[in-house]
């Protein structure tokens, strides 16, 4: 139901019919705006993001046409709402989620790079999402939860009915599995 929504959708974007993009806010306004509130820790700074990501879509398809709206949806807003983290952090420090998600990453991820930079590594990328293909289902959700989408630990644990002890161990053994992964794959 969701791909013939997406194919809609994309078929009126490439028409340049503006209907999308509310079709685009009513049935994905709500998860892009999590995702940049995970990252921002504002809501204002959040709505800005989706009205930006509105915009983005509209410069974007055509020529791009995606295959999975809803990824693509995220992945863009992910870039908008880390854009302007990095444009206000520059300015102050904060304590958003994405600020703690991060944090947690470092060791395993960060050399004398930003770890941002080097998560944009197309290498690095590929890397991790091979090392994703190796977890099982349930710890590669938390996994993503909680470093892709910016989840706090208690939104993750209340989703997948776990304590929250169990989401951070699960996120540790996750981090030291990546960490020796990377290792073995020459990144670190």
């Amino acid at each position: 139901m969701e791909q013939m929504q997406d194919d809609a959708i994309i078929a009126l974007l490439q028409k340049r019919d503006e209907s999308a993009l509310e079709m685009i806010r009513q049935a994905y306004g709500r998860l892009c705006g999590k995702v940049a509130y995970d990252i921002l820790g504002n809501t204002q700074d959040a709505e800005e993001c989706v009205s930006d990501l509105l915009m983005k879509v509209w410069q974007s398809i055509p020529p791009n046409h995606p295959e999975c709206l809803r990824a693509y949806l995220i992945t863009l807003i992910r870039h908008l709402a880390i854009d302007r983290y990095h444009m206000q952090t520059a300015q102050k420090r904060g304590g958003t989620q994405f600020d703690e998600a991060l944090e947690e990453l470092r060791d395993t991820l960060a050399s004398d790079e930003n770890i941002s930079d080097a998560v944009e590594r197309r290498e690095l990328t590929l890397a991790i999402e091979r090392f994703l293909e190796t977890l099982s289902p349930k710890a590669r959700r938390v996994f993503m939860r909680r470093y892709y989408m910016a989840d706090s630990v208690c939104e993750i644990a209340a989703r997948y009915h776990m304590s929250e002890s169990a989401v951070k161990i699960s996120l540790m053994r996750t981090r030291s599995r990546l960490n020796d992964f990377l290792k073995k794959e020459g990144f670190l």
